[in-house]
């Protein structure tokens, strides 16, 4: 089935097979079963909680602090899509830090491009794959292969962008199609994305939250109960639905956006330019130095890894989480070793400070990190 989660219908359809679990795993077990080798981490799910009552004032405050970036961001990331795309465009977000930006993304296509654009969120699972039942089913509906943008949040260390690729070559090969596998993100941390608004690491509001910002929904899951016909599952939260905030968070982005928009078009010396018109504009500014950028995140991505593992003593990249966005995944879901900052008094890592003080996490500074932060998971066979 297809659903929409807490999501209006025509913003997105999530192609996931709602699933009813009887069980979720306790987070400590979840780490030793992963690291162990005796489950995969998509086979398993720990159950959410909602966010406490001082977490929710510092997620309002990064939404005062970098809704209007977010917004500007998500405005140039659609100008390019439009730029590097004819015809209809059919929006593919990576559920789940994929679909608040698809969402947004959808309505700037159609209401400030003027494009005809569909939004389907499916799952991509590291070591798994992206999930092929629902990309079939994309095209089963008629939408050409041509038409597919794939979109996330961001990059961490580029690990699931060079499992979109892999995935993509496979059914391409075995589809006979030329659906293009790259990346469009909003910050492109590891140098990996075929497109992307930026490649600095700031605090995108949506990587705060899980489920209550992203329709509901839970991280996707692939275990037994998902046959080679379905797609791979989900949990739906209607318990979260009264703190629920994906509707209203992608309300704000949007209308930030239209405002961004309006006040260029109002400040252009030329007359009578178009809403596109001033979008394109930025789009092309940005397209400019794209690839300078792109390059000189990758070089710090491949140097900072490297000195991490060896620093660390960590054999496991996959132990090692750079950025503001990964950080988070880490506190949230993880258990992490230690949490690594630039600066304490940032207030883009507020959030993770209250997190790490919640789950006595320990917390170190380190002034030289190319990064606002960074979460090392702890390896469980060091006891």
């Amino acid at each position: 089935m297809n659903f929409s989660g807490s999501y209006h219908g025509d913003d997105v359809q999530f192609l996931l097979k709602p699933l009813a679990l009887a069980s979720f795993v306790e987070v400590a077990d979840k780490e030793r079963l992963i690291q162990s080798g005796q489950r995969h981490y998509s086979e398993m799910l720990s159950r959410e909680s909602l966010p406490s009552a001082r977490y929710l004032e510092v997620f309002a405050a990064a939404c005062a602090a970098n809704l209007e970036r977010m917004a500007a961001d998500c405005l140039t990331l659609a100008g390019l899509i439009a730029r590097r795309r004819a015809g209809p465009v059919t929006l593919v977000s990576l559920a789940r830090a994929g679909t608040p930006v698809g969402v947004v993304l959808k309505r700037l296509l159609a209401g400030v491009f003027g494009r005809e654009t569909a939004h389907y969120s499916l799952s991509i699972i590291r070591d798994r794959g992206i999930d092929q039942v629902a990309l079939e089913y994309i095209l089963a509906r008629g939408h050409a292969a041509e038409s597919i943008v794939f979109i996330d949040g961001w990059t961490g260390k580029g690990v699931i962008s060079g499992e979109l690729h892999a995935s993509i070559a496979d059914f391409n090969a075995s589809h006979g199609c030329a659906i293009d596998s790259g990346l469009y993100v909003l910050s492109d941390l590891a140098g990996v994305a075929a497109c992307a608004a930026a490649h600095d690491d700031y605090l995108i509001p949506s990587s705060i939250l899980n489920a209550t910002v992203s329709g509901l929904v839970s991280r996707s899951i692939l275990n037994q109960a998902i046959g080679p016909a379905d797609f791979h599952g989900c949990v739906y939260y209607a318990e979260f639905e009264e703190q629920d905030q994906s509707r209203a968070f992608a309300d704000s982005l949007v209308e930030r956006a239209l405002a961004l928009v309006a006040d260029g078009a109002a400040g252009s010396s030329t007359a009578g330019p178009s809403s596109a018109g001033a979008a394109n504009a930025n789009a092309n500014a940005n397209a400019a130095a794209s690839v300078t950028a792109r390059e000189a995140a990758a070089s710090v991505s491949r140097r900072y890894m490297a000195e991490a593992m060896r620093g660390h003593g960590i054999v496991d990249r996959n132990l090692i989480k750079p950025g503001l966005g990964e950080a988070t995944r880490v506190l949230l879901r993880r258990t992490p070793e230690r949490l690594i900052v630039r600066d304490a008094a940032s207030a883009d890592v507020a959030h993770l400070l209250v997190l790490a003080r919640e789950k006595n996490v320990p917390v170190h500074i380190d002034p030289e990190l190319p990064y606002q932060a960074v979460s090392i998971i702890r390896n469980v066979s060091d006891g």
